[in-house]
């Protein structure tokens, strides 16, 4: 098996491997361009949490803390943070009162709606700079690379900062 994947990469041309890769430092950087937009109102970290709970809905902070990889401290540092921005809603789960939840507020909803918003225009103003007939075959290729790739399921992408619903 090892043979055939090394005889199918045989067929792969640099060039190929090159454009890809600075298709991704162009996307890379609209990302990062989104988020640093924020003006230090709030963390990459903290964004992911806002864009977790855009995606998912409400969560605890026990479940903040699984989805970031980080110790049950620091995910309540993140949320408290978030609270106290007027980001995030903390209430007492009725189902169970020794559990928190935690949802977005208006505020923070519309924050990630802005970026998300920011990222999308970023990509159509690169778009509409490309030759038609170019962008009219992007999309095909581009789903076919995000299949052959594992792209990451919908409900997961928020771990990567990008949330697939308009929140």
């Amino acid at each position: 098996m090892a043979q055939g994947v090394a005889e199918e990469q045989e067929d792969i041309h640099p060039d190929e491997v090159d454009a890809v890769m600075a298709a991704t430092r162009v996307l890379v950087a609209l990302s990062a361009r989104s988020v640093a937009g924020l003006d230090g109102q709030i963390t990459l970290p903290q964004f992911r949490v806002l864009v977790m709970v855009a995606s998912t809905g409400p969560v605890n902070l026990g479940a903040v803390a699984r989805a970031l990889g980080v110790h049950p401290s620091n995910a309540t540092r993140a949320c408290d943070r978030l609270v106290g921005a007027g980001l995030l809603d903390r209430r007492d789960d009725p189902g169970d009162r020794r559990n928190l939840t935690l949802d977005l507020t208006s505020e923070g909803r519309a924050l990630v709606r802005r970026v998300m918003d920011d990222r999308r225009t970023a990509i159509a103003e690169i778009l509409a700079r490309m030759p038609d007939e170019q962008r009219r075959t992007l999309a095909p290729v581009l789903e076919s690379f995000a299949a052959a790739g594992g792209e990451v399921p919908a409900t997961d992408v928020w771990a990567l900062g990008w949330t697939t619903s308009t929140a």
